[in-house]
C-alpha cells in the first residue's frame, strides 16, 4: 500500500460527537503499552505521526487520521493503565463503546496484544466486548522483536487459547522495528476497501 497523504483529522474527547465519515474506518484497540502508537506509524510509513510515549495511556481520545483521503485509522484510547483514575477508564470505556455501537463506516477492529505475555483479563474482556458488538477482531500480536524466534508458535498459541479464539480468526505477530508482519495488515485493509 503507497501512503501519499496523513492527515490527523478528528480528535474526539469523553463529551465530542463522533463524526459521520463517508470513508471506510479501521479501529484500534489495545493496552496501553501494548505499542499501537508504534503499529500506526508503522502502517502509516511515518516515524511519529501517532504520538509514541514512555508514559503509558497517553492517548486519551479517539484519533481519527486521515489516509490517502481513502479511508481511516483509528486509534482508540489505551484500556488497563492503573495510573489512570477509575472514573477516567469508565469515561474512556463508554467512549469506545459508544464508537464500536454508532460508526457506520467501521469494516475492521485491530486488538492488539503483546506476544510476550498471555492475554490479561482487559484483553480478554475486550476481546469478547468487540465479538458480542458484532466484529471479528483480528489480533495484532506486538513487540514480535522482543522475543526468540523459537518463542513464536507457543506465544500465538497461548494468545488464542487466552483469548478464546475461533480457528478462523485472524492472529498477526508483528513487530515495529523490523516491520514484518505489516504487509499482512495492509493486505487486509485492501480487501475491505
Amino acid at each position: 500500500m503507497i501512503i501519499k497523504s496523513v492527515n490527523l483529522e478528528t480528535v474526539c474527547g469523553v463529551t465530542s460527537r463522533l463524526p459521520e465519515n463517508e470513508l471506510p474506518e479501521f479501529a484500534f484497540a489495545g493496552k496501553s503499552n501494548v505499542g499501537k502508537s508504534s503499529l500506526i506509524n508503522a502502517l502509516m510509513n511515518r516515524k511519529a505521526y501517532a504520538r509514541t510515549s514512555s508514559q503509558p495511556g497517553k492517548t486519551q481520545t479517539i484519533n481519527f487520521y486521515n489516509i490517502n483521503n481513502a479511508f481511516y485509522y483509528v486509534d482508540l484510547p489505551g484500556y488497563g493503565y492503573a495510573k489512570v483514575s477509575l472514573e477516567a477508564k469508565e469515561k474512556w470505556g463508554k467512549m469506545i463503546e459508544r464508537y464500536l455501537r454508532r460508526s457506520q463506516m467501521l469494516k475492521m477492529v485491530f486488538l492488539l496484544v503483546d506476544i510476550r505475555h498471555d492475554p490479561s483479563a482487559n484483553d480478554k474482556s475486550m476481546y469478547d466486548w468487540i465479538v458480542y458488538n458484532g466484529y471479528h477482531p483480528v489480533i495484532i500480536a506486538t513487540k514480535l522483536d522482543k522475543i526468540n524466534r523459537s518463542q513464536v508458535a507457543k506465544q500465538t498459541k497461548a494468545i488464542r487459547q487466552g483469548l478464546g479464539m475461533a480457528q478462523e480468526d485472524i492472529l498477526i505477530p508483528f513487530s515495529a522495528e523490523t516491520k514484518q508482519g505489516r504487509e499482512e495488515i495492509w493486505k487486509l485493509l485492501e480487501e475491505q476497501l
